[in-house]
């Protein structure tokens, strides 16, 4: 079946999360995307557990239906094959610190001199410019100094917390990929490539919700409120009567009413602290120990019976062995399954985006390292005594 992105072909000069992330995109969605990594070692993520039959999982769930080469990009003869293969693609990606690629010869200006037309990416901590250019980040540092950490915690005003996924790479990643893809549209209007520069900061100074507009409104910068929401309320876990905390989301006033109504506190509806969303939130503090009791009347199971029957937004809170095996995720086919010549059957979460004409999937593992030197460079004109010669060299 076609995919939406089939004939489009990316050369991924990536490692460890953000860029994989954002090229694993791309090939989920059909693309081709060789991954280049270095002899010998590879990808950094290949360094990363867990481990099966000496195989990195870590690598494997964000190197899926990826080819394979390695090449030392050092060298004069590695890279003539890297030029060779961009010649021959719509995109290049790489999350090289700024001007790595440029003492390589291949940044964007280098690049572009002999394919204009080229999609270049390059997502990195900070961007291409400003005075942070030129520092290395990581996940965590980012989390931090894109602000996020400072209004994440368990407790209201409590210690700052990192978000357990490395959402700074992953957003990266993400956002890395709608860049490329608005490209790929501008190009097929006018036939122009163009640069994409993503930093990590950026994408998470563009998260921050209303944690922004807040500031900007009141001139106070938000903390941490804890497992609540600033500007919605009730929208947090409760705690029910078998110890098992249940999560309420009454978004609006209508949601509310019907909420005070299954649990018989009709008074509530028209307490005068709480007849709005903007009030219950000012009254927080005297609302939720009515909730928590509330709450803890029944267990949870109960409580979701009664919820769910009338469209009140709930879930307890799953483990992620139950989240895979969730009807809803089950339903929508978000655990994949792939063959990997060294682990077998590997299972994956998959493509969260439904196409109805051109569905993505998960249909080739994660390549063994240089698992496809010898048919790319084929593909390249090189001949089986020039690809001998490039082992014994160290240059694949």
């Amino acid at each position: 079946m076609d995919r939406a992105l089939d004939g489009i072909k990316v050369v991924d000069l990536t490692r460890v999360l953000a860029g994989p992330y954002a090229t694993t995109i791309l090939a989920d969605m059909g693309a081709r995307v060789i991954h280049v990594e270095i002899p010998v070692t590879g990808d950094d993520s290949r360094g990363f557990g867990p481990y099966v039959n000496g195989e990195s999982c870590y690598f494997m769930s964000l190197n899926r239906n990826k080819e394979g080469i390695t090449l030392n990009m050092k060298s004069d003869e590695g890279k003539e094959i890297l030029k060779k293969l961009i010649m021959d693609a719509d995109i290049l990606v790489e999350n090289f610190k700024p001007g790595t690629m440029e003492k390589l010869g291949f940044g964007y200006e280098d690049v572009v001199k002999w394919r204009p037309d080229i999609i270049y990416a390059a997502c990195s901590g900070y961007g291409h410019t400003g005075p942070f250019a030129s520092r290395p980040a990581y996940d965590a540092v980012v989390q931090a100094m894109g602000g996020l950490m400072s209004i994440t915690s368990h407790e209201p005003g409590g210690e700052p917390t990192r978000v357990g996924a490395s959402i700074g790479d992953i957003l990266a990643g993400i956002f890395t990929s709608v860049g490329i893809l608005a490209a790929l549209h501008h190009k097929d209007k006018t036939g122009e490539g163009q640069k994409v520069d993503v930093g990590m900061l950026d994408c998470q100074v563009a998260i921050l919700e209303n944690a922004v507009i807040r500031y900007f409104a009141t001139g106070v910068a938000p903390g941490p409120v804890g497992n609540r929401h600033a500007s919605i309320t009730p929208f947090e876990p409760f705690k029910c009567a078998d110890g098992i905390y249940l999560v309420i989301a009454a978004g609006n006033d209508k949601l509310w009413a019907t909420f005070c109504n299954l649990v018989k506190r009709v008074e509530l509806i028209e307490d005068e602290r709480f007849k709005t969303n903007a009030l219950r939130t000012e009254n927080h503090s005297q609302l939720k120990p009515i909730m928590d009791e509330i709450m803890g009347s029944k267990s949870s199971g109960e409580w979701m019976e009664i919820f769910e029957s009338n469209d009140i937004p709930c879930t307890t809170i799953n483990t992620i062995d139950k989240v895979i095996n969730h009807p809803q995720v089950v339903a929508r086919e978000m655990i994949a399954e792939t063959y990997h010549p060294k682990v077998g059957v590997q299972k994956l979460a998959n493509l969260p985006i439904k196409f109805s004409k051109t569905p993505g999937a998960i249909y080739k593992a994660a390549p063994l390292l240089g698992e496809d030197n010898e048919r790319i460079l084929k593909e390249l004109g090189y001949s089986g005594e020039d690809i001998l010669r490039f082992k014994v060299e160290g240059i694949i």
